[in-house]
């Protein structure tokens, strides 16, 4: 079987399309629930709460080394459409490919620390997120789900200054979202 895995060389020569995307208006692409560990559902809508981060995800269950309760500012993994699409390569089409990195919402946004500093808020349909510091790199699954490459990749300098990985959020203002619809860098 040929490896479904994208060669570092191929993902770095398209940094031009993934440092496109928009800076203040997107688009959402994609929303997705865990309600399980390694369980996936695509969802057409999605609501967000302050408590449970995705209605139905299981970031307001999981219980972290020590028994300590949910990170409070990893509620939401954001991560940019394009960036997955470029890492799946030819399972780019395949939504169900991209959920496997694992995050909740993906979109077509500049995601990048100079574009989204640690406090920034973000308009999702009707929710508001803020984004925080904690940062987002790609794990053993990541690897296993998109190869070694795509882990050099998206942790290179590059990648982490434009949050190739994505980032963490927390809800701030509880509402819904569809995909479809905008997100939108508000003013601070």
């Amino acid at each position: 079987m040929d490896d479904p895995h994208v060669p570092l060389a191929e993902l770095e020569a398209g940094n031009d399309h993934l440092l496109a995307s928009p800076r203040v208006e997107g688009r959402i692409e994609l929303l997705i629930r865990r309600p399980d560990v390694d369980a996936r559902e695509l969802l057409d809508e999605a609501t967000f709460t302050l408590e449970d981060g995705v209605v139905g995800d299981n970031w307001s269950r999981k219980i972290r080394s020590g028994g300590k309760p949910p990170h409070p500012d990893m509620q939401i993994n954001v991560m940019n459409a394009r960036v997955v699409a470029h890492l799946a390569g030819p399972r780019a089409g395949d939504h169900a490919t991209w959920a496997l990195a694992g995050d909740q919402l993906y979109v077509d946004l500049d995601l990048s620390e100079e574009n989204l500093p640690a406090g920034s808020r973000l308009q999702v349909g009707t929710a508001v997120l803020e984004v925080t510091a904690e940062p987002h790199t790609g794990c053993r699954k990541f690897a296993e789900r998109f190869g070694k490459d795509a882990v050099r990749f998206v942790n290179s300098e590059l990648g982490r200054q434009h949050r190739y990985r994505g980032l963490n959020a927390r809800v701030v203002t509880p509402g819904l979202a569809r995909i479809g619809d905008a997100i939108r860098k508000l003013e601070s």
